[in-house]
């Protein structure tokens, strides 16, 4: 089917929910994408953040394939081997504490939410102006962004947004304070270590939960396992999705050992979650993941790639493979890497263009992807 075939189908049988780009993705390896003509682009975005370890790495299809061809899905009546694993591994790798295996991050801020409602009924949230938790109702009212909410009103009430880096409103009412230890569809804004650590302090006075969104920032795009981990603060719940699957759909939410039982039977659930095959797939994306040389790896190609941007004269923000820089017309920018230089880029807002690109990205693509952002903007001026 061609592109313009595919955009016939989408206008009569797709919800016009996304502004897609006019290319058609049909395969990829590593960091490299090609579309249906044969055309072959470097990928900075990563399916935001998703292909953590590149498009089709072989220890990940490898275990859907042996996975897929044992057992599928059974439900959560019963138990299955891996994702029990996935929920351990999980747990030993951040908070210690137990752990609700979901489909997407939005599903684990659902369940991150209702944690904290259930440890303090009736308790309202604190969150960051310029955060982003995701489009259902409860991570929507989560995310103050007038554009995302204002056409779904009213949302669920109880939710204050505090300037990031400014004072927080919390309270002995307050359930729990939710921060994105870097703000990702927000920009690419890393929020400092110090006020982390003010919120971990407030939170501790009032017997609010802290919880971190780690749903683009975690498994190992800061050059950490888990972005808290550089700041050294220390939440009582983290939520996880994106790069956890490798390409797969799955979240997870995660207790410290003090709020492990504070869900209880019948509180939360969900059909396909941990389920074998994307329980699999996760697994084997952390057994590469949760490597000290690996994330020492990531962090040094972060600096290579940072040191780069800003050699162009770019205003650069973020850490470890999680980076933007600023410009005049990011929308512009972003589609001229793509049609132009073949470079897999996105815009978050009118002056950010937003860079995720495999942790496994080289030396030598990190240079390439540089030279042709250099040449886009050659262009622009």
């Amino acid at each position: 089917m061609t592109l313009a075939a595919l955009q016939d189908v989408e206008r009569d049988a797709v919800m016009s929910t996304y502004a897609r780009n006019p290319v058609e993705f049909v395969r990829g390896e590593g960091t490299r994408l090609w579309d249906d003509e044969g055309h072959e682009y470097l990928d900075f975005l990563a399916g935001i953040s998703v292909a953590q370890l590149g498009h089709c790495p072989p220890e990940v299809v490898k275990a859907v394939r042996e996975q897929a061809g044992r057992l599928m899905h059974v439900g959560n009546l019963f138990y299955t081997e891996p994702g029990m694993r996935l929920a351990q591994r999980l747990s030993e790798s951040s908070l210690g504490g137990k752990v609700f295996l979901c489909n997407s991050g939005a599903e684990a801020i659902e369940c991150a939410l209702k944690l904290a409602r259930r440890h303090r009924p009736g308790g309202d949230f604190v969150v960051l102006e310029g955060g982003f938790h995701g489009r259902t109702m409860g991570a929507l009212s989560a995310t103050p962004q007038e554009a995302k909410q204002a056409p779904f009103a009213p949302l669920v009430p109880g939710f204050t947004a505090a300037p990031r880096g400014g004072p927080l409103p919390v309270s002995e009412r307050t359930a729990a304070v939710l921060i994105e230890p870097i703000q990702g569809e927000g920009g690419i804004h890393p929020v400092d270590d110090a006020f982390l650590q003010a919120a971990r302090e407030t939170c501790d006075e009032f017997g609010a939960l802290l919880i971190f969104d780690e749903i683009q920032c975690g498994m190992g795009r800061t050059g950490a396992l888990w972005a808290w981990q550089r700041a050294a603060v220390r939440p009582d719940v983290m939520t996880a999705g994106k790069g956890l699957g490798g390409g797969l759909p799955v979240g997870a939410c995660v207790t410290s050992p003090g709020y492990a039982d504070v869900l209880q039977p019948g509180d939360h659930g969900s059909t396909f979650a941990g389920g074998p095959v994307v329980a699999a797939a996760a697994n084997a994306v952390l057994e590469v993941v949760d490597d000290e040389n690996f994330l020492t790896e990531v962090e040094r190609k972060g600096e290579r790639l940072a040191s780069a941007l800003l050699a162009l004269g770019l205003e650069v923000r973020g850490a470890g493979l999680m980076l933007a820089f600023a410009c005049e017309d990011g929308p512009e920018l972003a589609r001229r890497l793509l049609l132009d230089q073949r470079l897999v880029t996105n815009a978050t807002g009118p002056d950010t263009v937003r860079l995720l690109p495999p942790l496994t990205v080289s030396d030598g693509e990190i240079d390439e992807a540089v030279r042709r952002i250099g040449a886009a903007l050659s262009v622009a001026a």
